[in-house]
């Protein structure tokens, strides 16, 4: 893409709201060395002064193919951004950023607003302390982009809902690539493979978080913070977690009474499995089974006995 493309207003009626995001506008810009920026085709609406920054109403995800410059926020100190990097505007908060004069960039970049977003903020996907991503250059992050393009200067009927589904797409990409880069400049994605090849040949044994730790020469404490940034769970829920999942098997395609099943999980208290796995699925393990085993039929007169 060799020249700028902005589009400056999308709109979005009420249906669209209800799908929880909405997409406000998505461009393209080439910045040449020693040029003006921003460019005077900037769209009106997000146009701001590098001196005094800018304030938005919308969040923006924005990312950097080729060149290099500077960013800084109300909540982030100046950091300089380069090729391979994504940063993420929030609305109602200053930023300001700009490509390096001598070199320019290429940037994509697309707004956006809903609940879907407002939710994965309040509940810690994405932190205004932490707004630039480490991506690296990703052709597939460039195809996004070019195609919400696409599909924005089109705008067929239901448009909106296949731009919101671009923007979870890159939202996912930008802190899932970000969270691997940085637990591989830590070297220690190996030793976490490891550990989940100790925890499955381990299951039934009680094997212990600690004892994991040893095997793969890592302190517990840098162990269990590591192994939770890697999966999304300390090393003894992950554990807890595969015995549910396992249970829930046995549950559906064995004779096993839940006391057996219990003991076999490695669980000294059957009792205790009985009520770890209520908690996750919101059924005893009888009723789980009862669930899975009848007929089509049947499973709906649980279900509505149970709820």
């Amino acid at each position: 893409m060799e020249k700028a493309i902005h589009l400056k207003y999308l709109i979005a009626n009420d249906n669209d709201l209800l799908w929880g995001l909405t997409v406000d506008a998505v461009g393209f810009q080439h910045i040449c060395p020693n040029s003006v920026y921003p460019p005077s085709n900037h769209p009106l609406r997000y146009l701001f002064s590098t001196e005094k920054g800018r304030v938005l109403d919308e969040y923006q995800l924005l990312y950097i193919n080729k060149g290099k410059g500077t960013f800084v926020s109300e909540s982030h100190s100046l950091q300089q951004v380069e090729e391979g990097n994504m940063f993420l505007l929030f609305p109602g908060e200053w930023h300001n950023y700009l490509p390096d004069k001598q070199i320019g960039w290429d940037e994509y970049w697309i707004g956006f607003n809903g609940n879907n977003i407002d939710s994965r903020v309040e509940n810690g996907f994405f932190d205004v302390q932490k707004p630039i991503f480490n991506v690296g250059i990703n052709n597939e992050i460039v195809e996004l982009y070019e195609h919400a393009i696409e599909i924005a200067l089109d705008q067929k009927t239901g448009f909106q809902q296949i731009l919101a589904g671009i923007v979870n797409h890159l939202l996912g990409l930008a802190f899932s690539l970000d969270k691997n880069q940085f637990l591989e400049n830590l070297q220690v994605t190996n030793q976490i493979n490891k550990a989940k090849i100790i925890i499955v040949e381990n299951l039934y044994t009680g094997i212990k978080a600690e004892e994991i730790a040893e095997k793969i020469n890592m302190s517990y404490s840098w162990f269990r913070r590591i192994f939770k940034e890697c999966t999304g769970f300390a090393p003894a829920q992950y554990i807890q977690e595969l015995k549910i999942q396992k249970g829930k098997e046995l549950l559906t395609n064995s004779s096993y009474s839940v006391k057996e099943i219990a003991f076999k999980m490695g669980f000294e208290n059957p009792e205790y499995f009985f009520t770890a796995f209520k908690k996750k699925t919101g059924m005893t393990p009888i009723q789980y089974r009862a669930f899975t085993q009848r007929s089509r039929t049947e499973r709906k007169e649980i279900k509505i006995e149970m709820f």
